[in-house]
């Protein structure tokens, strides 16, 4: 992919004049100052390559050359802190390198410091910036003598350079950047939705089952002390416990069914989702166009799950926001390439957004922490289609 990197208004130079200007001078000062700063990168850059790179054969050569583009990276903060003095060049700072805690241990953090995009394009400028800090030194210094009526403008077009140079090799990737925020954004929606579910399954084994199950044993108890002394009220206690049991077995398989349907992984998505529709208040009409034979067909077990509970949630607001006016709803499943579609559609009232406390948001945010899109179109009296996609992985 094609990376570029626009320039914002105020980190543009201000036109060039005949009559030396605060910023000429501060770009004379840059160009003047390549020369030192170079030969000090080029050697660091040099020593530590080769130096590393004779090591590799040993133990200590790897880490070596992780410390090394380590100590890379902190001349290139230098260099981008200059630029952004005298060039009014404004480049992000990268993300750093975690360290070997939250990297997973020692071997994985040194795996990702070799690999470290930033200080090896660290490096090349380093390697490179030697013959063109030689250029500038020697251009603006003896242009102060004999290029004073031009000098300005030969400046400039040098500067450009070297602002060329630190957005192209000193900048963060901007993909590998967004990429990383996405992932940790994922990361926390994983973490957050996981410990939601674990609280929910908490509360209705708590206020539910387990409710059921204490009035059950306190049924049962009193019924043993009557029986006895009274036969008769105690047969109709048992018979009170006999139904309090079914009442806690249903709402065992509702919870259940909630974690992961056992329909789902010995039937696949249609059978599972024609039971889903089964329990909508309206009509639903269910069409998967997914094989089920052989098993490498059918999605992984973790897609097929969130699949399951996105046609879930989308049918529950079905039958919640779609208005006594709704005849109908229609769930299609297929595969497209590497995407798992899926659409979920109804002639309701519409209306429906992300925002409008329907659930959609939430269902947008599990679905992004596994690279899938939700996308809502509901315009008011018109119905409701949502589309959802997921990645497809192949099971086993």
């Amino acid at each position: 992919m094609t990376m570029s990197h626009a320039v914002p208004d105020n980190d543009r130079p201000p036109p060039v004049r005949a009559v030396f200007s605060v910023v000429t001078w501060k770009e004379i000062a840059h160009l003047v100052s390549n020369l030192p700063l170079a030969i000090v990168g080029f050697v660091y850059a040099v020593v530590m390559v080769s130096t590393a790179g004779g090591l590799s054969v040993t133990a200590v050569g790897i880490p070596l050359l992780a410390c090394g583009l380590y100590l890379s990276r902190q001349l290139g903060r230098l260099d981008r802190a200059r630029a952004r003095g005298l060039l009014g060049v404004r480049v992000d700072e990268p993300t750093p390198i975690p360290g070997p805690k939250r990297s997973g241990g020692f071997f994985p953090w040194l795996w990702t410091s070799i690999k470290d995009p930033v200080g090896w394009r660290t490096v090349l400028y380093q390697l490179i910036r030697l013959p063109w800090g030689v250029l500038t030194f020697t251009v603006a210094l003896t242009g102060l003598f004999v290029l004073w009526p031009v000098l300005p403008y030969v400046v400039r077009l040098m500067a450009n350079v070297d602002r060329a140079m630190v957005r192209g090799l000193l900048s963060p990737s901007e993909d590998l950047e967004r990429r990383i925020a996405e992932l940790e954004s994922d990361r926390g929606v994983v973490v957050d939705t996981a410990a939601a579910d674990l609280r929910r399954i908490e509360r209705d084994l708590h206020d539910g089952a387990q409710a059921r199950l204490v009035a059950l044993a306190m049924g049962l108890g009193l019924a043993k002390e009557k029986l006895l002394e009274d036969p008769e009220g105690a047969a109709a206690m048992v018979d009170e416990a006999h139904g309090e049991v079914k009442l806690a077995l249903q709402e065992l398989r509702d919870l259940a069914r909630g974690i992961h349907p056992a329909v789902l992984t010995d039937r696949g998505l249609d059978a599972a989702l024609s039971s889903v529709a089964a329990r909508c208040v309206v009509p639903v009409k269910v069409a998967v166009d997914l094989p089920a034979d052989p098993p490498g067909a059918r999605p992984a077990e973790a897609i097929e799950g969130i699949a399951y509970f996105v046609v879930s949630e989308l049918l529950q607001n079905v039958s919640k926001h779609a208005g006594p006016g709704a005849r109908g709803a229609t769930v299609e499943v297929w595969r497209a390439g590497a995407r798992l579609m899926i659409r979920v559609s109804d002639d309701g009232r519409g209306g429906a957004s992300p925002s409008g406390g329907s659930g959609l948001a939430g269902l947008a945010e599990r679905l992004g922490a596994v690279d899938g899109v939700l996308v809502v179109d509901s315009p008011a009296g018109a119905g409701t289609v949502v589309t959802a996609e997921l990645p497809w992985r192949d099971r086993g």
